[in-house]
This record gives C-alpha cells, sequence and structure tokens, in this order.
C-alpha cells in the first residue's frame, strides 16, 4: 500500500467551490441552485470530516461560529411574549399562529425567511471548517477551482460586453444573469477584484509573471467595463496594495514592478472617466436607504427583526414620499442590514470576527498567500459597506474559502519547518536538511 496521503477531499471541495461560482451568482431568496450549494457543501463537508486529519481547528473561530449559530437559532425559538414589550414596535409584534395567541412569540418576523438563512450559514461554516482540516498544500491546490470559477465568468463577461452594454442571459439559470454568471453587476465586479491578490501572487511568486501580468490586465479591463463605480475604485486600489505588500519578499525586479506601476497610472485614467459625482447618490439612493435602515435599527437594537426580514420590516420606516414602483430588498450596507436583522448580539458577532481578523495579521505576515486572502477579504469587506455581496451562494464560499486560508494553521507550522532546515549542494542539486544534520 503507498504511504501518499488521500487527495479526494481536495477534489470535493474544489467541485463546491468552482459549482458555486458557476451558478450561485443569484440574489433573490428560495432559488434552487442555492439550495444544491448549500447541500453539497454540507455532505462534502460531512464527507471530510469523516477522516482523521493532523491539522487543528483554532478553538476561538470554533466558538464564533458557535455563536453565530445560537444567535441565529435564538430568533426561531418560541419565547415568552413578556420579553418583547418595550424592545419593538406594535407593528412587528403581531401574534403568530404556530406559537398561541399571546404566550410566545418568535423574534424572527418571518420564521422561514430565518431558517432559510440558518441553511446558509451552516453551509458556508461547513464549508469554512472542512477547509480547515485540509494540509495546507491542499488549501493552496484549491485556488486552481477558484481561478476556472473566475475563467468562466471572465468569459461570460467578456461575450455579453463585447455583443452589446446590455444584455440579459434569462432560462439559463433561475435568475435573469447580467453579468458574468451573476444577476448583479456589483457582485460580478467584486469577484473580479478579489481575485487581483491571487493574480498577483501567482506573478511574483509562482513564477508565472507573464500570464500574471495577463491576467491581472485582463481582470482590469473587465472591471471597466462592467462600470460598477465601487468595483473600479476598489480594483484599483486592491492591486496596487497587492503589488506593493507582495512584492516586497517576491524575487521580482523593480523594473516589472514600475512596469505595472506606469500600467495602473493608464487605468487611473480610464477608472476616473467612470466616475460621475451626480451620479453617486441621487436623493433615492444609499443615503436616504441607510437613514431609513438607521431609523429601523433605533427601534429594534435589542433583539433585531430576524435574519433574511430586512425587506419585510423596512417597508414600516419607509417614508411615503419614497414609495416608488422599485422596492427596496437590501440595506446596501451590509452591516446596517445585519444590525436591524440580528440586533446588538450581532453587532457583538462581527466586533469579534474583526479583532480575530486582524489579530491574525500579526501571524500571516511572512506568508505570501495568506497576505492575498487578507487583501481579498479586506476589500471585500469594505464594499460591503455600500453593496451586499455576501448574499450571494458565490462570493460568500470565495469568502469561506479566503478566511480559512488566513486562519489556517498549517501555514504557520510550514514556515516553521523551513526555518529548521539548511539548503545545501549536493551533486549539482539544491536540497534541504535539517539544521545540525551533517552532509
Amino acid at each position: 500500500m503507498s504511504d501518499r496521503p488521500s487527495e479526494w477531499d481536495k477534489y470535493l471541495l474544489g467541485s463546491v467551490l468552482f459549482i458555486s461560482l458557476l451558478i450561485g451568482g443569484g440574489t433573490a431568496s428560495g432559488l434552487y441552485t442555492d439550495t444544491l450549494i448549500e447541500v453539497a457543501a454540507i455532505v462534502s463537508a460531512a464527507a471530510v470530516f469523516s477522516q482523521t486529519s493532523a491539522q487543528r481547528i483554532p478553538r476561538s473561530v470554533l466558538w464564533l461560529l458557535i455563536f453565530a449559530m445560537t444567535v441565529v437559532i435564538l430568533q426561531i425559538i418560541p419565547l415568552p411574549a413578556a420579553i418583547f414589550r418595550g424592545l419593538r414596535p406594535e407593528l412587528l409584534l403581531a401574534d403568530s399562529g404556530l406559537v398561541g395567541e399571546t404566550r410566545f412569540r418568535f423574534v424572527s418576523v418571518g420564521v422561514g425567511r430565518t431558517i432559510e438563512c440558518l441553511l446558509y450559514l451552516v453551509a458556508l461554516s461547513a464549508f469554512f471548517l472542512s477547509v480547515l482540516r485540509l494540509r495546507a498544500e491542499q488549501v493552496h491546490a484549491l485556488l486552481p477551482f477558484f481561478f476556472m470559477g473566475v475563467v468562466c465568468n471572465g468569459l461570460a463577461g467578456a461575450i455579453q460586453y463585447s455583443l452589446s452594454d446590455d444584455i440579459a442571459i434569462e432560462g439559463l439559470l433561475p435568475f435573469t444573469i447580467n453579468a458574468g454568471l451573476f444577476a448583479n453587476e456589483n457582485h460580478f465586479a467584486a469577484l473580479l477584484f478579489v481575485s487581483i491578490p491571487f493574480v498577483a501572487y501567482y506573478g511574483l511568486f509562482r513564477g508565472h509573471l507573464l500570464s500574471g501580468s495577463l491576467g491581472l490586465a485582463t481582470l482590469l479591463l473587465l472591471l471597466l467595463a462592467v462600470g460598477s463605480r465601487a468595483g473600479v475604485l476598489i480594483g484599483l486600489a486592491i492591486t496596487v496594495l497587492s503589488i506593493v505588500f507582495l512584492s516586497a519578499r517576491s524575487r521580482v525586479s523593480g523594473l516589472s514592478v514600475l512596469a505595472v506601476f506606469i500600467g495602473l497610472s493608464v487605468y487611473t485614467i480610464g477608472a476616473w472617466t467612470k466616475i460621475d459625482p451626480d451620479a453617486i447618490d441621487p436623493a433615492f439612493g444609499r443615503g436616504e436607504i441607510a437613514r431609513t435602515t438607521i431609523e429601523g435599527i433605533k427601534e429594534n437594537w435589542a433583539t433585531g427583526v430576524g435574519f433574511g426580514n430586512f425587506q419585510k420590516a423596512y417597508q414600516i420606516y419607509e417614508k411615503e414620499g419614497m414609495i416608488f414602483k422599485k422596492y427596496v430588498n437590501h440595506a446596501h450596507n451590509e452591516y446596517l442590514e445585519i444590525v436591524f436583522e440580528g440586533g446588538a448580539l450581532a453587532v457583538l458577532l462581527m466586533a469579534l470576527y474583526f479583532v480575530m481578523l486582524f489579530k491574525t495579521l500579526t501571524k500571516i505576515r511572512r506568508d505570501p498567500l495568506q497576505k492575498a486572502a487578507f487583501l481579498s477579504v479586506s476589500f471585500l469587506l469594505i464594499h460591503s459597506l455600500v453593496d451586499y455581496p455576501l448574499r450571494t451562494e458565490a462570493l460568500a464560499m470565495t469568502f469561506a474559502y479566503m478566511n480559512a486560508i488566513i486562519f489556517h494553521k498549517g501555514f504557520a507550522d510550514r514556515l516553521a519547518q523551513k526555518n529548521e532546515l539548511i539548503e545545501i549542494d549536493h551533486n549539482g542539486d539544491k536540497l534541504f536538511v535539517p539544521i545540525g544534520t551533517s552532509s
């Protein structure tokens, strides 16, 4: 029998990531494609956890996920009605036939939607934890699956924008495809810019400078074609930071880095033409939605209205003059929406995550792949200030994978082992042997 460890778990999880990028671009609730991805993620995670693994899952990460699950589950458990007195407006205290007329009520004003969110969270957590169980080299080997998904989306987007400025594909998936394989052009732009640090990583550290430069140029051109203002600006910023932070430890010459910066200067000119100050926030725009959401938060800060119920509860606080044919389905600010739906516990949950994320930054400064993942996660979180990218399965699974890279302990262990080795020349071959071992 061979002592070589099995690789099937890598291919299984990689397939889930790839499929999510192909069919997980919808934003509507109840899509069967999202359900398929969630079931695949949970089943794949169960298979991975059925095998023994030497990789340790950080306890802080595990407790954070348990806390998140608990917060969601509490919203769908019948609680004494007296708890809610004075904590939310009368319109949100309607009796529910599921729990009796007066004695018990749910925190969630729409239990079905909250259960959908719970399944969403379970699938993402299962995928995230299963990637943490892989060896470091297997985690790295999932990148080609991610790149294949990005390439498929990029090809779809290139075909669309070469045919017309506004082309919609209906009938292929249970949602209308408007950009790449996404329903929302801003979310397609988000996938493009989170790919930039990994393309830079491959160009600077994996010996693929030419293909990496071509890939980077293609991503930036696609971002300009999409026309998302946030996507264009974030794409520029994340490219500059990727090259600055990652090139410090690479073997690429300064002239190559200079050439990239010259190209970025040209891109900046194109990006500037995409920004129309008068169209950034019209009278009925993200600013008005944010103000209305904050009004809802003030009256539901203790419990929230239940995850997945933003659209239902938002209408209560909407001004009469701001009611049009098109309704508001999201706050276009992920943090405000999470607080509106989850209340004070959601604020605590987000604060704990940010503390853990930036604490981990001090430990990953020497690994370029982890630094690339940190940049992608950071800018996806920044994009969440003006949009809701993590409400799509494709970007949520990508977010889970990138966080797994950041929090994976195997990279630090591998670096520690490498520091204990010394490079020697043996008959013209470069070998690594433990320090203290004679050749």
